[in-house]
């Protein structure tokens, strides 16, 4: 019984991600209807307005609040302290949950900033610059399965409860992982600046979340390296961080 409750919870954590990432992608790409359905809101277009100043602030804000649980609340000794009230077999979904609850919370609430840095709409670029933009979300996704798309999102922990504990993960570089040591974020980096028109509020997006990985990818290392040691610190003297060649490691 605990164990099909537990992998309904993740089934439903993860309904709920899925649905909140594809979400995410119509609102920063300011698509405004997906297969006849009109998207809640995006980056250029929610029913929230407010001077540009107090928007970039809010906005920026939103960003923190989801990027300071992202980053935390993954930190082994955070996931420590929470399985002492939390069975191990859904700390993962609830991590997933809460951070897709908070992602949720960033498009509701999000202010439009009007006026552009670029607008390159109808020239030769549009066509590129959306393919890139799949593209970015393609690393990211495709990423996710190259190491362990199921207990990346806490599918795989619901299983095998009550079965034992899941071998802990060994050290893998398949696929983008050659070229980068955290091709998730190179998607999302990619994603967040391939954009036909720049607007304000999509640069606020776009610096807020470029500022948040960079960070982040600090934070994820420690834990990394302390759970991989020298095999991991080796790798990040070969591999860049987030692009090919930048961000290496000195020795």
């Amino acid at each position: 019984m605990a164990r099909t409750l537990a992998l309904l919870y993740a089934l439903v954590a993860y309904s709920v991600f899925f649905a909140t990432f594809l979400w995410f992608v119509a609102f920063v790409g300011d698509i405004r209807e997906v297969m006849g359905l009109a998207v809640p809101a995006t980056v250029d277009m929610a029913p929230n307005s407010a001077a540009p100043m107090m928007a970039a602030i809010i906005n920026i804000g939103l960003v923190a609040l989801f990027g300071v649980h992202h980053s935390v609340a993954a930190r082994i000794g955070f996931k420590d302290k929470l399985t002492q009230s939390l069975p191990k077999s859904v700390e993962r979904s609830t991590y997933v949950l809460v951070a897709s609850i908070l992602l949720a919370v960033l498009m509701h609430f999000w202010h439009p900033i009007e006026g552009s840095v670029w607008d390159l709409t109808g020239t030769a670029l549009e066509t590129p610059i959306w393919v890139l933009f799949a593209i970015g979300w393609f690393i990211l996704f495709t990423a996710t399965w190259l190491l362990n798309h199921f207990e990346l999102f806490g599918l795989q922990q619901a299983w095998m409860h009550g079965r034992g504990d899941i071998p802990p993960m060994s050290m893998k570089t398949p696929g983008w992982y050659k070229l980068v040591r955290h091709p998730i974020y190179t998607g999302f980096f990619i994603a967040m600046w391939a954009a036909v028109e720049m607007s304000y509020g999509h640069l606020v997006l776009a610096g807020a979340v470029t500022v948040y990985i960079l960070i982040g990818v600090n934070y994820e290392e420690r834990d990394l390296v302390a759970h991989f040691g020298e095999d991991y610190a080796d790798y990040r003297r070969k591999v860049g961080a987030i692009l090919p060649g930048l961000g290496k490691a000195r020795s």
